[in-house]
């Protein structure tokens, strides 16, 4: 995450905690074994951990860039690694065959990557391929979508589904007590329902609302596509004649949503969008439509996560941190961004 060196609560760069305790070269996802602190004291922080270090080779494997968070995925990466001189990115094709992604990893661990950051297409159906990277001693950075056996990375980080349904649930239900609204109609438009992160986002959103006494009243997936989220959206304006609330799990469907209520000539609601588009960013600092507020899910984890990998590759901890090693997992927090914040998060912004 570009500011972007640090965000979501942890630095990764600046200095490093015990310098004098560094630890040497991670192997797999096993962490090294610290030497010995010379007191039982921790040390306070000298060095500096974005200091060029030893040379490593970063591997990357994500899915084909065909949806703007996708996309924003591969750059923010790329943009991270151009940031040290001791690292060489080494991606590979992307793609969404689960069999080519497989072979495609394959050839980072024949190269023998010093670290591999992977968004899989699929979890499970890629976890024994992370788990080869593993065994053959190269520590895997899971990124948000994870792998289901612990042994197969090194650490994972990614964004909070659940978070951004309560950040979105918080946001309307604030807003509607606020205005005094009883017994109000709460639309939800999810992206692909039978997904877990779909479900988790729907189980966050529910919790949230419940706190202010609402429940959702119609909620309708849109499968991520801006042609979805235009048919889905046209159908809930129809049939129900005066709505409150939406909320829309993702910006780039977003696109399809909008312009299906500004053809619908509806503005008597207001809606929250999910992930933090350049685009939802914008339309809600002009506040001229029902647009009003977005959770987020940067892509800049991607970021983050190539700067964990250098971290891990060359033995070094997180300088805000005492341990001298990186995490296990790490989950960002979903950041609700209105007209009174968005310039603050504009430059993180992806395209949709």
């Amino acid at each position: 995450m570009t500011e972007r060196v640090a965000r979501r609560g942890f630095l990764v760069g600046g200095a490093v905690i015990g310098a004098g305790a560094l630890v040497t070269a991670c192997t797999g996802n096993t962490p090294a074994t610290p030497a010995a602190a010379s007191s039982a004291t921790a040390p306070a922080a000298t060095g500096g951990n974005d200091a060029p270090g030893d040379k490593v080779v970063i591997g990357f494997s994500a899915p084909a860039a065909d949806h703007g968070w996708i996309a924003a995925i591969a750059k923010n990466a790329e943009a991270a690694a151009k940031q040290y001189t001791d690292v060489e990115f080494k991606p590979v094709e992307p793609t969404n065959d689960i069999n080519a992604q497989i072979s495609a990893v394959e050839s980072l661990i024949a190269a023998k990557v010093a670290a591999l950051v992977i968004l899989p297409n699929d979890g499970q159906q890629l976890n024994q391929i992370a788990r080869q990277a593993a065994d053959a001693g190269i520590p895997v950075i899971n990124l948000d979508r994870v792998f289901p056996d612990k042994l197969s990375y090194r650490t994972w980080i990614g964004g909070d589904n659940y978070g951004m349904g309560v950040a979105a649930g918080h946001y309307i239900g604030k807003t509607l007590k606020d205005k005094g609204v009883a017994d109000p109609v709460i639309l939800e438009i999810q992206g692909i329902a039978t997904l877990p992160l779909t479900q988790d986002r729907s189980k966050g959103f529910e919790d949230a609302l419940k706190t202010y006494g609402f429940t959702v009243t119609a909620k309708q997936d849109a499968q991520f596509t801006v042609e979805s989220g235009t048919k889905v959206t046209s159908n809930l304006l129809q049939a129900h004649k005066k709505i409150d609330a939406i909320w829309n799990h993702d910006d780039d469907q977003g696109i399809g949503v909008l312009a299906a209520v500004k053809e619908a000539g509806r503005s008597e609601f207001f809606m929250v969008g999910g992930a933090g588009s350049a685009n939802a960013m914008r339309e809600i600092q002009a506040d001229s439509g029902v647009l009003k507020a977005t959770v987020t899910y940067s892509p800049t984890m991607a970021a983050s996560a190539v700067k964990l990998a250098r971290l891990i590759a060359q033995g070094k901890g997180m300088s805000d941190l005492l341990e001298n090693q990186v995490p296990q997992s790490i989950t960002l927090a979903s950041e609700t961004i209105t007209k009174d914040n968005v310039a603050k998060y504009l430059p993180l912004g992806f395209e949709s």
